[in-house]
């Protein structure tokens, strides 16, 4: 059984920091890329970043410079460091594993960024 389980979200002040984590379970990590997408309330979910296997990263181009994805194949975990908060970033944040034509998703970690 696949599972993906994030942790890390929270409330914090525009201009703070969070670092988001995905551990994942029931797959070979190693040969899948991960990635985070977002979404708020009314909004299509969106990719906020990616990384393959390689370790090879891309980034929405509004999060660029602010945020950092990471992966510890040795711990099945992927990181989302997310600096320099905006309001515009309060969504729910997802974990996504994808291999191919599979992928599967985490349950989504609230993350509000306000004063």
């Amino acid at each position: 059984q696949v599972q993906l389980v994030e942790s890390g979200g929270g409330l914090v002040q525009p201009g703070g920091s969070l670092r988001l984590s995905c551990v994942a379970s029931g797959i070979t990590f190693s040969i899948w890329s991960m990635g985070w997408y977002r979404q708020a309330p009314g909004e299509q979910r969106e990719l906020v970043a990616g990384i393959s296997s390689g370790g090879s990263t891309n980034y929405a181009n509004s999060v660029k410079g602010r945020f950092t994805i990471s992966r510890d194949n040795s711990k099945n975990t992927v990181y989302l460091q997310m600096d320099s908060l905006k309001p515009e970033d309060t969504a729910v944040y997802y974990c996504n594993a994808a291999l191919l034509r599979a992928g599967y998703w985490g349950q989504g970690t609230q993350v509000t960024v306000s004063s």
